[in-house]
């Protein structure tokens, strides 16, 4: 039984596959599609960039998957801490110290160690989902799944209300869900002047971690199905399948009044990544967990594994150099359309490396 396991396979791949399109897979695919004529812009290439404002490409799933991941997990991890006894004081604390650290995380991220508190910005992407993450594991402890359920409803409903009042701070008739005139703005502007990623907005701000709160709590639900006893694994994958539909029908609807927005994380954005994380797992689920094709999966294990890692080592160290020392000749010889491809197959292939290295030792980066 799927519940008995230590470990969901199908999660670490799945989390490798997803880190892999920030780790050079994304520049890859754009640079060969610019090898074709008009592939400077095609559908495929347009994927692999972030949305400017309203709309979705495939970029734009990455954070809420990643997110919705750690979220299934969590089911697994409760499940075993109480299996020891742990205490639920010592579980409660557990989350605090590990949403604390993902938020400080996220500032030496964003360059709190170089001391310029002056434009240190205080927002993260992985302060987002340490917040978002911690809400969403303390209902899961004290709620089952039906008051949950009630509540994640509420909280986009709600989200979307708040989302139709603008911000008091622009003068005249502004629109509520454009990046000057929303209310989340306003918030952060309000909280932190001064240290926002784009001067007056910032997309990881306070208000948008309530509807990224729903995107955990769509990965615990998720966790939850997948741990049920009675039901074989072949109908979970069907049902999964099912939940995906529903939820990808209801806010592609729902987009008709509140826009598919990622940097607002709108309702209708929880949704429709929402159905696209859990089907995405339901494939990777029955391949893996289910059918028992596990051999492929490892080269994204290496990199699901150490996911936090791989966040941060473009940042740890100079991987252009290292694919400017190890692959400058080659690029030197390649006609000039090539050497993106080959900078970009590089770096990705760099990065890998160094996590399979990790893998292979034993050295994983985690909080």
């Amino acid at each position: 039984m799927l519940n008995e396991y230590k470990r969901l396979e199908s999660l670490d791949a799945l989390r490798g596959f997803n880190m892999l399109f920030i780790t050079g897979l994304g520049g890859l695919i754009a640079s060969i599609c610019k090898l074709f004529p008009n592939g400077d812009g095609c559908f495929l290439e347009m994927q692999m960039h972030h949305v400017a404002w309203n709309g979705l490409a495939h970029h734009d799933t990455i954070f809420p998957l990643f997110l919705f991941l750690t979220g299934v997990s969590f089911p697994f991890s409760l499940a075993k801490s109480r299996e020891k006894g742990i205490s639920s004081k010592k579980i409660y604390w557990k989350i605090v110290k590990r949403a604390a650290a993902l938020i400080l995380l996220g500032m030496v991220y964003n360059g709190l160690l170089q001391f310029d508190f002056e434009h240190l910005r205080f927002y993260s992407v992985l302060g987002h989902i340490g917040l978002a993450w911690m809400i969403a594991a303390i209902l899961q402890i004290n709620l089952k799944t039906k008051p949950r359920a009630i509540i994640a409803g509420i909280i986009l409903i709600g989200y979307w209300l708040l989302c139709m009042i603008p911000a008091p701070d622009v003068a005249g008739t502004v629109d509520s869900l454009s990046k000057d005139g929303c209310l989340a703005g306003w918030v952060d502007r309000m909280l932190f002047p001064g240290h926002l990623c784009y001067g007056n907005f910032d997309p990881e701000g306070l208000l948008s971690t309530l509807p990224a709160t729903v995107t955990a709590m769509l990965g615990m639900f998720t966790g939850d199905f997948i741990r049920k006893d009675g039901l074989g694994d072949n109908r979970k994958t069907l049902y999964m399948l099912g939940a995906a539909a529903v939820l990808l029908v209801t806010g592609l609807v729902w987009a008709n009044w509140f826009p598919i927005n990622k940097k607002l994380w709108t309702s209708t954005f929880t949704l429709v990544v929402g159905a696209y994380s859990i089907a995405m797992l339901a494939l990777f689920f029955w391949i893996i967990d289910v059918k028992g094709h596990k051999g492929w999966a490892l080269p994204l294990k290496v990199v699901g594994m150490n996911s936090l890692l791989c966040y941060f080592l473009p940042s740890i160290l100079n991987i252009n150099s290292s694919v400017k020392f190890f692959f400058g000749g080659i690029m030197s010889l390649v006609p000039e359309q090539w050497v993106p491809v080959i900078s970009n197959f590089a770096f990705l292939l760099t990065c890998w490396a160094i996590l399979f290295l990790c893998y292979k030792k034993k050295i994983f980066l985690k909080v």
